[in-house]
This record gives C-alpha cells, structure tokens and sequence, in this order.
C-alpha cells in the first residue's frame, strides 16, 4: 500500500507527540468542511439506491451529462486499470501516485513523464491519465488541448483520464461538461467531493464519461457502491450554492495567505488554493531537513521523498485555524533564522 497524507497516527508514533497536539497539513483537503446535515429516520437502514436527485445535484455542479457515483475516485482509479486489456499507458509526472501503481498492478505498461512531455507522449500510449489541476505541483494544462489529446486518442480505442479532484476552485479548466460529445467517447473525468467540501471521510466521488464505459464501470464495482448516509449529505452540499460560492472566496484568500508566507521565508511555491508545493530544487537540498524540523515542532506536512520520475519536495495544506496559522508562520521563521 502505498504513503498518503492524512497519516497523523504515523507521525503520533514516530514522535511521541499527543494527536490533538499536531497541526495535520498533509493533505490538500478543505479544514472548513461542509455542515453535515441531520439524516433521515432510516438512512442506516436502507440499502444504498442512487437517487435520481443525487444524480442531478451532481450533474449541475459539474456540469457533467452522464454521471457515476462511486466510493470515492480512489474507487475508479483502482477499477478503471481492470476494465481494458494490457495497454500502453503514460501518467504524468509528478502525480497522485495512485494512478501508476494501480495501472501497474493491473499488468499494463507503465511508463511516467513530466508535463512538459505529455504531447510528445500522446502516439505512444493507449492511455493517459493526467491530475487537472496537478497534485502536488498545481500545474495544469489548457482544456482546448486536451480536449485534442482526447479526441486523438478515442480515434485509436484510447483514453485520456483527468482527475479533477482538486478541480472545485478552477471549475474553468473542468473538462467534466466535454464528455457528453461523441468525438470524446475516450475521455475520463473523475470529481472527488472529498476536497472542497472537506468531506474525505465521506468516501464519495463521482466519474463522468460517456455512458456505454459508465454502465460497464457501474457492473464491475457492483451493486450498492456508495452509502445512502454519504448519497445524502452530498446531495445536500452539492446544491448549496451560497455554501459553495462563500467557500472559494473564502479559499482563495488562504490559498493566497499561505503563498504569501513561504515566500515570505524564501520558499518559493506553486499549487492551488487548497494546498501549495514547494520543490526540492527551491530547497537547494534541505528538504527533508525542513520537513523533519516541522514534525519536531508538531507540523505534519506532505514529504516526497525523491525518486525516478516522482516528485520530490514538500506539500504544505491549509492550516485549520489562526492558532495553527501561528505555528506554522513561527516555525518557518525559526527555520530561515537558524539556516
């Protein structure tokens, strides 16, 4: 299995520190979630049938035409791999990392490389699966191109996968409302209500794609794929629009407040309003370093260690209130008066 964010048990254990004594950014998930509603009398007791309302509420909020509710895109990401036979596939590099391991351990060919070489990669693949915008980096790439990635790659039986989990606070790169066209048969977008609506544990996710590849995804991961509990909270916070229009102004001040602070102690970052990246290159070989002297001060943040086309540097999410902005800003300053 592989490391994700979120693992502040790991960090519990490693350093003895209390767990409510630990300021968690490893993840890029809202610390301002939605306000899960009172549910029905018998919410528990019914088996799980998607409502039609659902369906709607998250057709309007992506602006998808045909879509699937699954166990969060984790679920797809793992069941895509399983529903063609061994392919050529290219991921982008750096990236969830997911993707390649799951395509991996479905057999196909697996081969990763930066964003800057995904055009010259499009004839070699059968399939290319791309995060839009990119985690951890926050990079992203024009719609209108990928929409021709797309379509070059339906003429030959191929996909292109983009996962738009992070995608809530930029719905103008959303690729979600293209699938209905048929020269797009190929294309695979995955939404994750997780993120922006700070609903992780939810476990809800939605894929959009044309809708012959949705019946044959829905028969693979079986009947009762998604809670009625989280079919009703979801259906609630996707047509909250206030809600929602509040929280992206309300994103993206901390997004721009925690650029404004690694800059502010030389470290130089890109990503979106939900999480920003600072690379190992900016760090000039003390990333790890860095990381570590955080986890001594009780900061928990996103380390990836170096490797062969993976990312290596450090993910920093937003800190859930003032008293965790505080810290992070007095360790950082520590860290630039100590280096």
């Amino acid at each position: 299995m592989l490391e994700h964010g979120g693992n502040l048990r790991d960090a519990v254990a490693r350093y003895g520190r209390p767990l409510a004594d630990w300021v968690d950014l490893s993840t890029g998930i809202n610390p301002d979630f939605y306000p899960v509603p009172a549910l029905s009398s018998n919410a528990w007791h019914r088996l799980p049938e998607i409502s039609d309302a659902l369906n709607a509420a998250a057709s309007a909020y992506y602006q998808a035409p045909a879509l699937l509710a699954v166990a969060g895109s984790q679920a797809a990401i793992q069941a895509l791999p399983r529903l063609r036979a061994a392919s050529r596939v290219v991921v982008s590099a750096p990236s969830y990392a997911e993707h390649a391991h799951q395509w991996r351990q479905a057999g196909h060919q697996v081969s990763e490389c930066p964003f800057s070489e995904l055009a010259q990669q499009l004839a070699e693949c059968d399939v290319m699966v791309i995060c839009q915008p990119n985690n951890p980096t926050g990079a992203w790439i024009a719609p209108a191109e990928l929409l021709q990635w797309a379509q070059r790659l339906h003429q030959r039986g191929g996909w292109l996968i983009v996962d738009e989990a992070f995608g809530d606070t930029l719905p103008e790169i959303s690729l979600a409302a293209h699938t209905e066209h048929a020269q797009h048969a190929g294309l695979i977008v995955l939404r994750s209500v997780g993120k922006f609506f700070g609903l992780a544990g939810l476990r809800l996710g939605f894929v959009a794609a044309a809708p012959e590849l949705l019946t044959r995804l829905a028969d693979w991961l079986g009947p009762w794929a998604v809670s009625g509990p989280a079919q009703e909270v979801a259906l609630r916070a996707l047509s909250d629009l206030d809600w929602q229009q509040q929280t992206r102004a309300r994103l993206q001040l901390q997004g721009q407040r925690l650029r404004e602070l690694l800059q502010a102690q030389r470290l130089p970052s890109s990503g979106t309003d939900l999480f920003q990246w600072v690379s190992a290159q900016d760090l000039q070989g003390q990333t790890e370093t860095l990381w570590e002297w955080l986890a001594q001060r009780g900061i928990w943040t996103r380390y990836f260690a170096p490797g062969l086309q993976r990312p290596h540097g450090i993910r920093f999410g937003l800190p859930a209130s003032e008293a965790a902005w505080q810290r992070l800003e007095l360790a950082l300053q520590e860290w630039t008066k100590q280096g």
